[in-house]
């Protein structure tokens, strides 16, 4: 089998790209350079082109398609930016990944408690030599309700590990898990919503539940109600958390993902106009933190996700079957 990797780190990826495929007897080839019409040839006379987050809408996986690419693996659990429909529809696989679950989970606990404890504004403050305590005062994990959406493998892991906490959780998923029963309620997404003090949400991006935080979601919130998000950023209405944040509804927002942050999050934007002004305004408040799509950044994950997404596509070009199919 032969592969071509898009949009390759060097830094970290490249390494267990060195390790990995030659392990699998993978004949590749990679390039820095994000995917796009013009540079798409680059995997001409290849089986399977590797990708991370970039689009790939029915134009692209057409020319993929004609060029002989017989399967599209990218290194991500999310496939949201994959036309699958139309991927299938010419007859090319789509595999997307599974990485250590401990990555995300950790990260939303930690966004859980900096937001908890103000920790963005102590940290402003402090910066400027401000060590007052006056607008600094938090509130402990122990006692508060935290509301799961989504049990799927993060979900899982962000509830088992919160359970050291000793906090109460309720879990909302559309398929209960045994394992969450042990430490969290299943309930309703209303009743979650109303109960909730911390809200943290690990669903993947789907129709159906596009925007499924939005004002009406908000306004049944309790007051001061603090949301996490390191999912997808597709998840939440942008206007609806900006006019709850405003309102003194939200009072902290943890966003590792955002609305419209493809072509921005891992690019160098330094000096330049960032085309998302909603991204501008969420940046500008003291009890918001926002980080560029880096929950899963651990050098487990990082490796976790090029061996799978060389096994994924290995498996699916020999006819066997994967869980990493879509």
């Amino acid at each position: 089998m032969r592969m071509f990797v898009f949009s390759m780190r060097t830094f970290d990826e490249l390494p267990c790209f060195e390790k990995y495929c030659p392990k699998y007897g993978i004949e590749y080839d990679y390039t820095t350079e994000t995917p796009c019409m013009d540079n798409l040839e680059l995997a001409k006379g290849y089986d399977v082109v590797n990708v991370i987050t970039t689009v790939f809408d029915q134009p692209m996986l057409k020319k993929l398609h004609d060029m002989g690419v017989k399967c599209i693996a990218t290194r991500t659990i999310g496939y949201d930016h994959i036309d699958v429909d139309y991927a299938k529809s010419l007859g090319m696989g789509v595999i997307h990944i599974s990485y250590s679950p401990n990555s995300v989970a950790d990260y939303a606990i930690m966004m859980m408690l900096m937001g908890l404890r103000r920790m963005p504004h102590i940290m402003e403050r402090a910066n400027i030599q401000d060590y007052t305590l006056k607008g600094k005062i938090g509130r402990e994990l122990p006692d508060c309700t935290v509301g799961i959406i989504g049990t799927g493998r993060i979900g899982r892991t962000v509830i088992r590990h919160l359970s050291g906490f000793g906090c109460k959780m309720l879990a909302y998923d559309l398929y209960e898990n045994e394992e969450v029963k042990q430490y969290a309620e299943y309930t309703d997404l209303d009743t979650l919503l109303k109960n909730s003090d911390v809200i943290t949400l690990h669903a993947p991006a789907t129709d159906d539940n596009y925007h499924m935080i939005d004002a009406s979601a908000i306004e049944k919130m309790k007051q001061d109600v603090v949301i996490i998000n390191c999912a997808r950023g597709a998840l939440i209405d942008t206007d609806a958390l900006i006019d709850g944040i405003e309102s003194g509804k939200v009072g902290f927002a943890g966003l590792d993902v955002v609305e419209h942050e493809s072509g921005l999050y891992y690019f160098n934007r330094m000096g330049e106009p960032l085309h998302n002004p909603k991204l501008a305004i969420l940046r500008s408040y003291s009890n918001v933190l926002v980080s560029p799509h880096t929950a899963f950044y651990t050098e487990e994950a990082v490796a976790n996700m090029a061996e799978n997404s060389i096994i994924g596509a290995m498996k699916y070009m020999n006819g066997e079957d994967t869980p990493y199919l879509v």
